[in-house]
């Protein structure tokens, strides 16, 4: 099969098009036929090994890694103790490897995609829709009639946390930039800030909820935006690369450590999490969509052999929305058998 693969670490010139060995299965996966994947910024983290923790998770010098984790396609075929899906189903969900004509992944990361939602619609939810509803509903504890601000709300979580906060029945504030006000506007936001113009934590107003997905303001600086209860969710770390004291990666660690320390004493909440993915709310944000509630903003697909132009262009901190790899174009036909 064919699938982008990298060796070592590096920037996105070390992603290759090669030819490998489909994933094997067990009694306990799901082999799909890929057709679309979507990418995240955790995949040009792993891939470059920045910030340097990032290598305790990927090893020292990775061979072979596929990148990719939203993943969208037909199931090929089902190890024997799979009981929810069989081949031809069509499913979105994550896995190991999307960025390849073949994934292998789990039952309990999958669930069936409706007719209504275009492959690449469905393969751009999992990891962002995931984290924005999670951060909002879950560690945010957002109820109707709140104020939330979204910081980064163009991005591919922030454009997610925008419609499911209004789904939600929060009041929803976007900061952006000055080319992405009309996008967050579209996408249902009561207001907008411009960064480059306004800095929304020296400001008059104050919110019950800031997610905050841009590594462009300190929790310190946040928190004086917020009501006296209210909770900073810390998602985007930024690049790993911005000055110290200007938010990024740095101000991540801080925030975790100092965030389990005082959550049970402060007023105000101040903490960070790691999406899990979960059936149920795959389902809720999926069913949104195919109601025409909700909307995933994509702004470029590309095809597998670009995707190393697909990973570039989210590493550069600008992405509008998801960005979209087609991998199988054509519809997928199962023709393997089932308890591989």
């Amino acid at each position: 099969m064919r699938a982008i693969a990298h060796d070592g670490y590096g920037p996105p010139e070390s992603l290759q098009l090669r030819e490998v060995d489909p994933p094997k299965i067990d009694d306990a996966s799901v082999l799909i036929r890929v057709h679309a994947a979507s990418v995240n910024p955790l995949d040009w983290h792993l891939m470059r090994g920045e910030p340097s923790f990032m290598r305790m998770i990927g090893g020292k010098n990775p061979i072979g890694r596929i990148p990719g984790a939203d993943v969208a396609g037909v199931v090929e075929q089902v190890g024997a103790k799979i009981t929810q899906f069989r081949p031809g189903d069509e499913v979105f969900g994550t896995c190991r490897g999307a960025l390849a004509e073949y994934a292998r992944s789990s039952e309990k990361n999958l669930v069936t995609k409706p007719a209504t939602v275009t492959w690449e619609q469905a393969a751009s939810i999992a990891v962002a829709g995931c984290t924005a509803l999670q951060g909002l509903r879950d560690h945010g504890r957002l109820q109707p009639g709140q104020s939330v601000l979204v910081n980064g709300a163009a991005g591919g979580v922030g454009s997610f946390a925008v419609q499911l906060a209004k789904a939600l029945g929060a009041r929803v504030t976007g900061v952006c930039s000055t080319s992405n006000l009309e996008l967050v506007r579209s996408l249902g936001a009561d207001d907008v800030v411009d960064y480059t113009a306004e800095d929304f934590t020296q400001g008059s107003r104050r919110y019950d909820l800031i997610l905050q997905l841009a590594g462009n303001r300190t929790v310190a600086e946040m928190r004086r935006a917020l009501t006296p209860r209210g909770a900073v969710v810390v998602i985007g770390g930024g690049t790993g690369r911005e000055d110290e004291g200007k938010g990024g990666m740095l101000e991540l660690v801080r925030l975790m450590i100092k965030g389990q320390l005082l959550s049970r004493f402060a007023r105000q909440r101040e903490l960070m999490f790691m999406a899990q993915i979960r059936k149920s709310d795959l389902t809720y944000i999926v069913t949104l969509i195919a109601e025409r509630k909700l909307t995933p903003v994509i702004e470029r697909t590309y095809s597998l052999a670009d995707a190393a132009e697909a990973i570039r262009h989210l590493e550069g901190g600008h992405a509008r929305g998801k960005v979209v790899i087609t991998v199988n174009s054509q519809p997928p036909t199962p023709n393997s058998q089932e308890g591989a």
